[in-house]
């Protein structure tokens, strides 16, 4: 990215409303129309410039300094409007702001602290694995398996108690979709909003915490100076927020894969070391995250077109995670792909900080499944659920047949 010359090419302009159900629910076709339309589009019902090829995604999140993330992350402009809520350290905050947060963080998620894991998310699993087949062969998978493993295995590690649980994905849903427009979507989450923000900071405080988790790694930090005591529950809050809706969503999207793919569900039992890499397909093939935005910070140049100082910028990670230019068939589920590369977990300095966490989740459930069930199929139709900036499920019917 550069700063815009004197003269540039005027992007194509579009009115469709990408926050719309039809396209929050089947967005692939507007993907392609976008992609097809040019490397910059401007969609003139929100006042924003979209970007839907892997190329210019790709440059945008890696250029901090033009596309900032300070101003929000969401359609609402922080350089004009009230946050909703005190902004993420980690997601809309650029360095140097951005910077402490996240090396207490990457420290604390580092490998050695996830292979202590390793142990106890395989263990959590299989026993999960156990009761869901215990319960017979049919079951809705997204409930029984890519919700309920990840409400167990990472508010312990982040060292939250049992209760209240459940409301760590309503607050997810609710936080995710507050960076799209205030549509409906937003006024559904209304009634629910003050008492989800109170329950989870009140989960972020210390006293809340247990002593042997990520949260109390991160108060530690404060106490060494790492962070400031102000910093210390913004950095939980980051973690509850952004730890649990976007791996529940993964998580589905390995399942779907491999419900609608029999032949590769095969292929993975014959060799679960391919757990990681069907994680990073499906990541790259359904984009949990679908979209981010970013704020120009002047008037800069994106293949030939000025994006004016202070616009906002709608990325389409999904869009630029199936651009065929990048992916050969992207609409193909492909084990044998090496899907590196995919934006699913943002780019550049904005990366999801706790990418390799997903990972571990995922690849201890998936071994846990490949051991126990032979074959699984859907039952019925899959369905979605509508979100700003997820591609979220509600239902996922299978049957499966376990292994002798």
């Amino acid at each position: 990215m550069t700063e815009a010359p004197v003269r540039a090419a005027t992007p194509p302009v579009s009115d469709v409303d990408p926050f719309s159900d039809e396209h929050l629910l089947n967005p692939e076709p507007l993907h392609q129309a976008l992609r097809e339309a040019g490397p910059v589009v401007y969609l003139s019902h929100y006042d924003v410039h979209a970007l839907a090829r892997y190329e210019q995604v790709h440059a945008a999140l890696v250029d901090w300094q033009h596309f900032e993330s300070g101003s929000g992350v969401g359609l609402a402009n922080f350089r004009h409007e009230e946050p909703w809520r005190p902004p993420s350290l980690l997601l809309e905050a650029d360095p140097p702001r951005h910077d402490a947060p996240r090396h207490v963080l990457r420290n604390i998620l580092a490998p050695p602290a996830l292979r202590r894991l390793q142990a106890a998310w395989s263990a959590v699993a299989e026993e999960l694995v156990d009761e869901v087949l215990a319960h017979g062969p049919e079951f809705n998978a997204f409930t029984a398996l890519a919700e309920a493993f990840p409400l167990r295995a990472f508010p312990d590690a982040v060292g939250i108690g049992p209760e209240g649980r459940e409301n760590l994905l309503p607050y997810g849903n609710m936080a995710f979709n507050a960076f799209g427009p205030r549509n409906d979507l937003v006024a559904a989450d209304a009634d629910r909003a003050g008492d989800l923000s109170a329950w989870v900071n009140a989960q972020c405080a210390r006293e809340a915490l247990t002593e042997d988790g990520f949260g109390a790694d991160i108060w530690a930090a404060a106490d060494r100076g790492d962070l400031t005591y102000e910093q210390a529950p913004l950095v939980v809050r980051s973690l509850l927020t952004a730890g649990v809706d976007t791996t529940v969503h993964a998580l589905s999207a390995c399942l779907y894969a491999f419900a609608t793919h029999p032949e590769k569900w095969q292929r993975l039992r014959e060799r679960p070391e391919l757990a990681r890499v069907a994680f990073e397909e499906a990541m790259r093939w359904q984009s949990p995250v679908q979209t981010f935005f970013r704020t120009a910070t002047t008037d800069v140049n994106v293949a030939g077109s000025v994006v004016p100082e202070g616009s906002k910028i709608l990325m389409f990670l999904g869009a630029a995670n199936r651009d065929p230019v990048r992916w050969s068939e992207p609409d193909r589920f492909d084990l044998t792909r090496d899907p590196s590369g995919h934006v699913g977990f943002g780019m550049g300095l904005h990366q999801c900080v706790g990418q390799h966490v997903a990972r571990l989740e995922a690849e201890a459930l998936l071994t846990a499944l490949a051991r126990r069930v032979e074959s699984f199929e859907l039952t019925g139709t899959p369905r979605r659920h509508a979100n700003n900036t997820l591609r979220a499920w509600e239902s996922l019917p299978v049957r499966v047949r376990p292994s002798a």
